[in-house]
């Protein structure tokens, strides 16, 4: 039966795409969750679609992705396997490849061309690229990230619970993160680093619930036996720790934007910079949205896929009045 059901999708496809070289109704740069999610809603709606991702997920070094209800613990490389099946399964189009331009042509289509040479067309684009973590200038953390160097208390906090944890502070928000992550273990320590100090009322809380803050700059993490084991400062002094929060600056990834006339803008909380669009993912310049991490820095994995599902139906809606046009100037002639 499954079979038969993949059979039937593909017929459709084949149907209503436009093969091999043609121009796909909607071409999705980046495959992770958000992306697919857009792509299997479109192809379900029976538009063609062909997703070119670079297979470099953000969340690649996670051994499991959490909050995502009824896949939680699922590898977030298992996830993005499962959607590549299930899009595939209606009859979209998975190509390996990374985009480094995105071109409007006069008849309004859209040209992207990846590193590998290869050259899409589309009515509509879709980029769901993520977004690039901007660390602290600090020996340890990147080799640690995902797995003992974490950022977010949902995603990372009950696996890390009731351990000695320690906060890097790199921006004024430090004293709040050190507060969020007290709710998961109340062995934390905020260590000062580049932050401000904590004013009077940031120190009252902090010692209220336990928090001891150490001044002074970190030199460096410390690492063995493949784990974290401790924070060095520049002084030399070394403080136990079991994991380090930390809080990079997020910067969704706009190259391809910039160029069409997309703008990317500072996050109003100070999280990094991000692709200014509508909640639908629609930014503005025709034919143009974008989902996941692009849109919202702050989006977890659940809520970069349902971006995506809202941005396909935008999209959809669109090209529903693009065909209803076209079709009334077909008859027209």
């Amino acid at each position: 039966m499954n079979e038969l059901m993949n059979e039937q999708r593909g017929a459709d496809a084949a149907a209503y795409g436009t093969g091999e070289g043609g121009t796909a109704d909607v071409a999705v740069v980046g495959g992770g969750v958000a992306g697919l999610a857009a792509a299997l809603n479109l192809v379900r709606a029976r538009r063609s679609v062909v997703v070119i991702d670079a297979a470099r997920p953000r969340n690649a070094p996670a051994a499991h992705s959490h909050g995502y209800l009824t896949r939680d613990g699922a590898s977030p490389l298992e996830l993005v396997d499962l959607g590549r099946q299930e899009v595939r399964g209606y009859g979209g189009r998975i190509v390996e490849g990374t985009v480094e331009a995105v071109a409007r042509l006069d008849d309004g289509r859209f040209r992207l061309t990846t590193r590998q040479g290869a050259v899409h067309l589309a009515r509509r684009v879709l980029v769901a690229t993520g977004l690039v973590d901007e660390y602290p200038d600090v020996p340890g953390l990147r080799e640690r990230w995902g797995r003992d160097v974490v950022h977010c208390p949902y995603c990372f906090g009950w696996e890390h619970r009731d351990r000695a944890l320690g906060v890097l502070g790199s921006g004024p928000g430090a004293a709040r993160q050190a507060l969020m992550w007290r709710q998961w273990s109340a062995d934390v320590v905020l260590f000062q680093h580049t932050a401000p100090a904590p004013d009077e009322r940031e120190g009252a809380r902090l010692a209220a619930l336990g928090i001891t803050v150490v001044p002074g700059e970190v030199a460096a993490v410390e690492i063995g036996d493949d784990r974290v084991t401790g924070v060095r400062l520049a002084s030399g002094e070394v403080h136990p720790r079991d994991a380090i929060v930390v809080g990079p600056r997020f910067v969704a990834r706009h190259d391809l934007l910039d160029p069409l006339g997309v703008e990317a803008v500072e996050h109003p909380l100070g999280l990094g910079r991000y692709v200014k669009a509508e909640p639908t993912g629609a930014t503005g310049v025709p034919g143009v949205w974008v989902a996941g991490n692009t849109l919202d820095l702050a989006a977890g994995v659940l809520q970069a896929a349902a971006s995506g599902s809202t941005a396909a139906a935008a999209i959809n809606a669109d090209l529903t009045e693009d065909d209803a046009e076209r079709a009334v100037l077909a008859l027209a002639r």
